[in-house]
């Protein structure tokens, strides 16, 4: 049944449970740990290279299997067993990290690689059991309790990792070091614990009749996905928000992941950069609901709107950043909208897609969310290099960069215009 209070909340707590990975693995610990301990004494752009090798490899490979994955979960009523395979992998390469010693940074790779898959690919069958949980009615509220709740939640435990890290003797922590080992141990206990209630209380829709063994439903999974990139040729509607949504998600990620790069590039301390994730994540986690309630207001469409308007004001503000505080402010900023646009543009996505190939079609939202920010760090390095090289030479070396820097982040200006142009195209009655 739809709008179950029990079912939704069950469902927003596995977002609950998995941003803790996000958090103090992505975002937080695992790529200073990377550079301070498994790749320890190699230069910095050797180390920042594996990293972000890393990365694409994870991202590529779920990127290229999430519409396959997803028809044959919706052939197979399987998005739960889907759910629950990607889970289990990203939980025990999460806790697998804590058992990797120092200087062994293959091995390290090979797991988080594993991990972000995990995690990645969990989160297609996760986005696509929405539609069979929230009505038209409350799915913008539902999206957007997901996020809210996976901000607080990971923000709760980073919190709890990070004061482990700065005072490990309060925690009876030999030291940092062992701190940081074990707070991957512990996001993988959390992500564990708090998705049980999606497995035990969300109910999956069941749209095929005959069961399937494994085989036939590859066949049949495989065979549906033709006939999908076919009739997205024709969903108008589908096509033109996916086009949209790719630019102004590209400079939302690119703003997510430049950000401590960007800090760092302008000699801020690496203290005010731990001190901002976290401003953003428990900012967020309040940003998430109020957005839910916008899009109630004034509707989904508009209310992306006044996010792709606010992150456009947060880029031209960046452009002029030079002083710490700055840095929380926009930090405050980019928390009360980040969660929103993401929140919305799920929950939208939902509206105009087909019930039954939920998890195929959300398997191309997540494609293109993996492949988002691709453009925008190439676009801000390109400016930034053309930026320095086009100055005086006369001035300072360290004003030459911070130049480059900030035209780099004004050039990510382009990408909520050119998303905010397409998604007037887009036509929600229609689709």
């Amino acid at each position: 049944m739809l709008d179950q209070k029990k079912s939704i909340w069950s469902w927003a707590m596995y977002d609950w449970a998995n941003s803790a990975f996000a958090t103090t693995v992505m975002a937080g610990f695992f790529p200073i740990f990377f550079s301070s301990y498994w790749s320890a004494n190699v230069s910095g752009v050797d180390t920042t290279a594996r990293l972000g090798f890393a990365n694409s490899i994870a991202s590529l490979v779920v990127a290229l299997l999430a519409p396959f994955l997803g028809a044959i979960a919706d052939k197979g009523s399987a998005k739960k067993k889907f759910l629950f395979t990607f889970a289990f992998i990203g939980v025990i390469m999460t806790g697998g990290l804590y058992m990797v010693h120092e200087g062994q940074w293959q091995i390290a790779v090979f797991m988080y690689v594993a991990a972000a898959i995990g995690f990645s690919g969990a989160n297609i069958f996760y986005d696509s059991l929405l539609p069979g949980i929230a009505s038209e009615k409350k799915v913008d509220h539902v999206s957007s309790l997901g996020f809210a709740m996976g901000y607080i939640g990971g923000g709760l435990l980073f919190l709890v990792n990070v004061m482990m890290y700065l005072k490990p003797e309060m925690f009876g922590i030999a030291d940092g070091t062992t701190a940081v080992r074990i707070s991957f141990l512990s996001v993988a206990v959390w992500w564990a614990l708090f998705s049980i209630p999606i497995f035990m209380v969300v109910k999956e829709p069941k749209f095929e009749k005959e069961s399937m063994g494994i085989f036939q439903t590859i066949k049949a999974g495989w065979l549906q996905l033709i006939t999908t990139f076919k009739e997205i040729k024709h969903l108008k509607v589908v096509g033109m928000f996916l086009l949209a949504y790719w630019f102004y998600i590209d400079g939302v990620d690119t703003i997510i992941r430049m950000a401590i790069s960007i800090g760092m590039a302008l000699e801020f301390p690496s203290s005010a950069l731990i001190v901002a994730l976290l401003i953003v994540q428990f900012v967020a986690f309040g940003g998430a609901l109020l957005y839910g309630l916008l899009a109630k207001k004034i509707g989904p469409k508009q209310s992306l709107y006044v996010g792709i308007i606010a992150y456009s004001i947060i880029t031209l503000i960046g452009f002029f950043m030079n002083q710490v505080w700055h840095f929380y402010a926009l930090a405050v900023a980019v928390g009360l909208f980040q969660g929103g646009i993401q929140a919305i543009s799920r929950s939208l996505y939902s509206r105009i897609i087909p019930a039954n190939k939920s998890a195929e079609f959300y398997g191309f939202f997540n494609l293109l969310g993996k492949f988002a920010a691709v453009i925008g760090p190439s676009l801000m390095a390109i400016v930034a290099l053309l930026a320095r090289n086009a100055s005086d030479v006369t001035i300072g070396s360290m004003q030459l960069e911070n130049m480059g820097i900030r035209y780099g982040v004004l050039s990510i200006l382009a990408l909520f215009l050119i998303g905010g142009l397409l998604l007037r195209k887009v036509d929600i009655e229609e689709g």
